[in-house]
């Protein structure tokens, strides 16, 4: 079956086990699906340890999937080797979340930005890369004298934008953003966020976009899914999922938002989430989040349920809910 000609990435039952130590293996990702449509965010939120980063680092092939299938813009690149998945990382770009440790400290802003334009052979002459080099520079907020400093001379937003610079640089389809504002100032990430926007409307560009923020998610992304150990436990429209939340661990997260207003503060509805993150080399058994959930049945202890359309539109891998 020929895939939709609105989808650009379609990841279906991705699995990401990594080796340890007295042959075990952390469950990092582990039979994840979701499609995005071509100039939409899909949001990807949970605590920190459930996967996330790990899902976006093997969608993006910097690793190598355990199982499942990776379609971008139509094309199985699952089974590709680095070679062969070369002409397709100009469709795919990452923005890393520490802007101090995703640059090489040894190159000028120049060689960083341009570092993709020759891997890619892009550019006829250094003349024209730097051309393209100062334009982008410009975009991002920056200015052409910046092009020959080193990363230790900026600050954490103007590395990150640097970052940016280097990922839209090849103008890809698909931009993987690895919370890429939680090392930020506040009075930064907006800005950030805002820049990402921008291109998005300018270029139509499609994010996954990944984050704790469960606000900065609802205000970025088109859809939002919730991982937990692993697994995505619920997955719809943003506003629908902060409308109508299903499942227990969502409605955990979202109770933990604060809200400016103390009235209104005090008058909402607290859904803990108690105990810990259970060992992703010994996930439970069942559903995976019953260790925690108030409302676990026998049921859940015994059986993994469903991801399933609970409403139209709105997935959700939970027993105890009707749909």
């Amino acid at each position: 079956m020929s895939e939709p000609s609105s989808v650009l990435l379609r990841v279906e039952n991705l699995t990401k086990h990594f080796p340890v130590a007295g042959g075990k293996v952390v469950h990092a990702v582990d039979g994840v699906s979701f499609t995005i449509q071509k100039g939409k965010t899909l949001g990807l939120v949970g605590e920190s340890g459930c996967g996330k980063s790990s899902c976006a680092r093997t969608v993006i092939r910097i690793y190598e999937p355990t199982s499942g299938r990776i379609i971008l813009d139509g094309e199985d690149i699952t089974g590709l080797t680095q070679k062969q998945l070369l002409p397709h990382r100009r469709k795919m770009q990452m923005i890393f979340q520490d802007p101090y440790a995703s640059l090489n400290a040894r190159m000028t802003v120049q060689d960083i930005i341009a570092e993709p334009l020759r891997a890619h052979r892009i550019c006829k002459s250094r003349a024209e890369e730097r051309e393209l080099v100062s334009q982008m520079l410009g975009r991002v907020g920056l200015s052409q004298e910046h092009a020959g400093r080193y990363a230790h001379e900026f600050s954490g937003g103007q590395r990150q934008r640097v970052g940016i610079a280097r990922a839209l640089i090849l103008q890809p389809k698909l931009v993987i953003c690895d919370e890429p504002i939680s090392a930020l100032d506040v009075s930064i990430q907006a800005q950030v966020v805002n820049m990402l926007r921008t291109f998005q409307e300018e270029q139509g560009l499609t994010y996954l976009f990944i984050a704790h923020d469960l606000s900065m998610v609802r205000y970025v992304s088109d859809d939002v899914g919730v991982m937990y150990l692993g697994q995505l436990v619920e997955k719809c429209e943003a506003d629908e999922v902060y409308a109508h939340p299903l499942h227990p661990y969502t409605q955990g997260l979202l109770s933990s938002v604060p809200i400016p207003d103390p009235e209104k503060a005090r008058a909402k509805e607290s859904v803990g989430i108690a105990g810990d993150v259970p060992s992703p080399i010994a996930p439970p058994q069942g559903c995976r989040f019953h260790t925690r959930c108030p409302y676990a049945t026998d049921r859940c202890r015994e059986a993994v349920p469903e991801f399933r359309e609970a409403a139209p539109g709105h997935f959700v891998a939970c027993h105890c809910v009707n749909g």
